[in-house]
C-alpha cells in the first residue's frame, strides 16, 4: 500500500529533481513550509480516497471518478485521464532512452527497449504483478533516494545563505502555498489509479493508514531533496536533471547510482501508467487484459522516439488540470462527510440535552 502510493508520484521528475525545483526550492525557505502543507495534503487526500473505495466497494478508479463526479464530468475526466495515461508510457520510454544515451552513453533504442521488455514483464500478472513490482522496485528507489539526499543534506558543505538568496523568489504572496497545493494536484491523478487498486487486496483500516504513512514518507523525502538541492544553489538551476549534478558532488560512483535511482523511477511510473491504461482498454472492448497491453505499450513505441523534454512540455500541463479536478473532488466529498458527521453529533447532543 505504502509502495504502491510512493511508486505513483515519485517517478522521472521527481528522481530527478526537478519536480522539487520547480515547486518548493525557487520560494526559499518558504519553499520548506510548502513542503510540509504538500506532506499534509498527500496524507489527508490518500486516506480519504482510500476510505472512499472501501465505503463503495471500488477497486478501479472508473467507478470511484463515477460516484465522486457523476456520470457527465467522469466520463470528461476518465477520457482525458485515459489520453495522459497512454502518453504517459510513451514519455516515460522517451526518458528510459534519454538516460541511456545522456548519462550511460548507450543507444536511446536501447533505453526504450529496456523499459518497454521491463514493464511488458512486470504487468503479465495483472494487478498482482502491479503490487510485486512496486514492492521489489519502489524500497529499492526509496532506500537509495534517502542514502545519497541524506548524504548531500547534510555532508556536504552549503552554499553561503546571502549567494542562495539572490536565486530564489519572494513568497509574500503565498506563491509557495499556492505551488504546494498544485504540486499534490499534479501528481495526484495518477496516484489515485495505483490506489484504488489496493481496496480489494487490503482492509479498510491498513489501507488508510498505508496511504497516510505513504504521504507522510512522500514528504519527508520531499523536504530531504529541498534541503539537499539548496545546499547547491545556484549551480543546480543550470541542470535539467540537478540531482545527478548533486550525486555526481558526493562521487562519480553515487552519480551511476543515481542514474539507476532514476531510471526505477521512469520505470515505476510507466507501470503505473500501463496499469491504468490496459485494464481500461481491455474492460471497454472486452479484449484479454494481457493483449491489451501488448497493444499499449507497442502503440506507445512511435511516440516514444521524441525527445522527452518536448513530451513533458506538451502532456503534463494539461495533466494537473485533471490531477486539481480530482484532488478537489476528494476534498469535497471528505469535507462533506465531516461536516454530516459534525452535524449529527450535534444533532444527537442536543437530543441528549433535551
Amino acid at each position: 500500500m505504502v509502495w504502491g502510493y510512493l511508486g505513483a508520484v515519485i517517478g522521472a521528475g521527481f528522481a530527478s529533481g526537478q519536480e522539487i525545483m520547480q515547486f518548493f526550492v525557487r520560494y526559499g525557505y518558504a519553499g520548506i513550509i510548502g513542503a510540509c502543507f504538500s506532506l499534509f495534503l498527500f496524507a489527508w487526500c490518500g486516506g480519504q480516497l482510500m476510505a472512499l473505495a472501501h465505503r463503495y466497494r471500488v477497486s478501479n478508479y472508473q467507478d470511484l471518478l463515477s460516484i465522486m463526479g457523476g456520470s457527465a464530468i467522469s466520463r470528461l475526466i476518465d477520457l482525458g485521464l485515459a489520453c495522459f495515461l497512454f502518453l504517459g508510457i510513451s514519455t516515460m520510454l522517451s526518458a528510459s532512452g534519454a538516460v541511456f544515451h545522456e548519462h550511460l552513453h548507450l543507444p536511446k533504442s536501447l533505453g526504450i527497449a529496456a523499459a518497454y521488455l521491463t514493464v511488458l514483464l512486470a504487468l503479465l500478472a495483472g494487478k498482482r504483478g502491479l503490487v510485486y513490482s512496486y514492492n521489489i522496485l519502489v524500497p529499492t528507489k526509496i532506500m537509495l533516494l534517502l542514502i545519497i539526499s541524506a548524504y548531500a543534506a547534510f555532508y556536504v558543505q552549503p552554499v553561503h545563505p546571502d549567494v542562495m538568496a539572490a536565486f530564489v523568489h519572494s513568497s509574500i504572496r503565498f506563491d509557495w502555498l499556492l505551488a504546494a497545493f498544485l504540486y499534490v494536484a499534479y501528481n495526484f491523478a495518477l496516484a489515485m489509479v495505483v490506489l484504488v487498486e489496493y481496496q480489494s487486496l487490503t482492509r479498510v483500516k491498513d489501507s488508510i493508514i498505508g496511504a497516510v504513512s505513504g504521504g507522510v514518507l512522500l514528504g519527508a523525502l520531499v523536504l530531504m531533496m529541498i534541503i539537499a538541492l539548496n545546499r547547491h544553489l545556484p549551480v543546480v538551476l543550470h541542470y535539467q536533471v540537478p540531482m545527478l549534478y548533486v550525486a555526481g558532488q558526493i562521487s562519480p560512483l553515487t552519480k551511476l547510482v543515481y542514474s539507476l535511482v532514476l531510471w526505477v523511477g521512469i520505470i515505476t511510473t510507466a507501470i503505473a501508467n500501463a496499469y491504468g491504461i490496459t485494464q481500461r482498454v481491455a474492460h471497454l472492448i472486452g479484449v484479454r487484459y494481457n493483449v491489451c497491453l501488448l497493444g499499449c505499450l507497442t502503440l506507445a513505441l512511435p511516440v516514444s522516439t521524441r525527445s522527452f523534454t518536448a513530451l513533458v512540455g506538451h502532456i503534463y500541463p494539461a495533466f494537473g488540470v485533471l490531477g486539481l479536478s480530482i484532488l478537489l473532488m476528494v476534498l469535497y466529498w471528505s469535507g462533506k462527510d465531516i461536516i454530516a458527521e459534525i452535524y449529527y453529533n450535534i444533532k444527537n447532543f442536543r437530543h441528549r440535552e433535551c
